[in-house]
């Protein structure tokens, strides 16, 4: 399948989702990578992480990139050659990109009713307004959402989702909420975006400290 949907939060930041329908053969043509990258593939012991591997190189050849341009520093953290800020997800059957002027940090989860048993690994600060009449499992998982994308973005790792990471009140008819890193040297507020997507929540964290 092509790509499957384009979001732009703002005028220099575009989404591409992409859903993962093809084959591992049918996703290996066209598409060239490094050295590093086809030996970080065939690692891979999944074929379904395989694909998603493959879909996200789909997806920078439909931003303009190739896997060329694309590096990680110590931490994992992906970079782009050039100006532009960079960062990548897959689950199961869909991948994203996100690419922006400022730094950003994306996550797709499939919904789970296994989120609520894990729930206390990650919720603190928002067991206050988690509301009882909207969807729990949802709720869950774009607070999970908020807090990996938002854990992409400080680019030191070593966070905590429970302690380091809020995110304020939302529900999930408000597609949109805010949250933010307070750790030592980077207290800093970002606007978190979401929405379903066939059973998948979509999150994605832009700094808001530039405007468009």
């Amino acid at each position: 399948m092509p790509l499957y949907k384009t979001i732009k939060p703002n005028s220099h930041t575009t989404i591409f989702v992409w859903k993962i329908e093809e084959s591992f053969d049918e996703l290996s043509k066209e598409i060239e990578l490094t050295t590093k990258s086809k030996d970080r593939l065939l690692s891979m012991k999944s074929e379904l992480h395989q694909r998603g591997f493959l879909s996200v190189r789909h997806l920078m050849k439909e931003a303009g990139y190739t896997d060329f341009d694309l590096f990680y520093n110590e931490n994992g953290k992906p970079h782009l050659k050039g100006e532009k800020h960079i960062s990548i997800t897959h689950s199961f059957t869909y991948s994203a990109i996100a690419i922006s002027n400022n730094e950003l940090g994306i996550d797709i989860e499939k919904n789970r009713e296994k989120i609520k048993i894990i729930q206390h690994k990650f919720v603190n600060f928002e067991r206050g307004f988690i509301h009882k009449d909207d969807d729990y499992i949802q709720q869950l998982t774009v607070i999970w959402g908020a807090k990996e994308s938002l854990y992409k973005i400080y680019p030191f790792g070593g966070l905590t989702f429970k302690n380091d990471i809020d995110i304020n009140s939302f529900q999930i008819a408000d597609k949109k909420t805010t949250g933010y890193i307070k750790v030592d040297g980077w207290d800093k507020n970002y606007d978190i975006g979401f929405e379903q997507i066939d059973g998948f929540t979509l999150v994605y964290a832009l700094d808001n400290s530039k405007n468009d």
